[in-house]
Parts: structure tokens; C-alpha cells; sequence
């Protein structure tokens, strides 16, 4: 099961870089009350690394949630 999943994971990884690798254009993107033009790569990147950082805090608030 262990490399089951492992191999999944990498397939995301690698299929999420590819998707990156493939927007380079500059887009406009509104952020609360500012619009900011960063390339589309940039934006994805950034996207993921909120998605895993949310998902982390969440296993991590879990966790603790079950210890207590």
C-alpha cells in the first residue's frame, strides 16, 4: 500500500510540473483589492504550495485534535 501511494504522489508531482513547465505566459490576477501581472508559472506554483501547506496544517490539526 505504502508504494501504492508513493507512486501516485510522484505521478502528481510530475503531472503538476508538467502543467507548470507549459503556462509561461503573463496573466493579470487580482488578489484582494490589488491586480498584480506575474507569469501564469509563477501563479501555479504558488497555488500548490498553498494547497500543500493548507493540507499539512490540517493533518497537523488533526493530530493534535486526537491526542487530546
Amino acid at each position: 500500500m505504502q508504494t501504492f501511494k508513493l507512486i501516485i504522489i510522484l505521478l502528481l508531482i510530475v503531472f503538476l510540473g508538467i502543467v507548470i513547465i507549459q503556462n509561461t505566459q503573463p496573466i493579470q490576477t487580482k488578489i484582494i483589492f490589488f491586480t498584480v501581472e506575474m507569469p501564469l508559472i509563477l501563479l501555479l506554483i504558488l497555488t500548490a504550495i498553498t494547497g500543500f501547506a493548507l493540507g499539512i496544517l490540517v493533518i497537523l490539526y488533526k493530530r493534535i485534535k486526537e491526542k487530546k
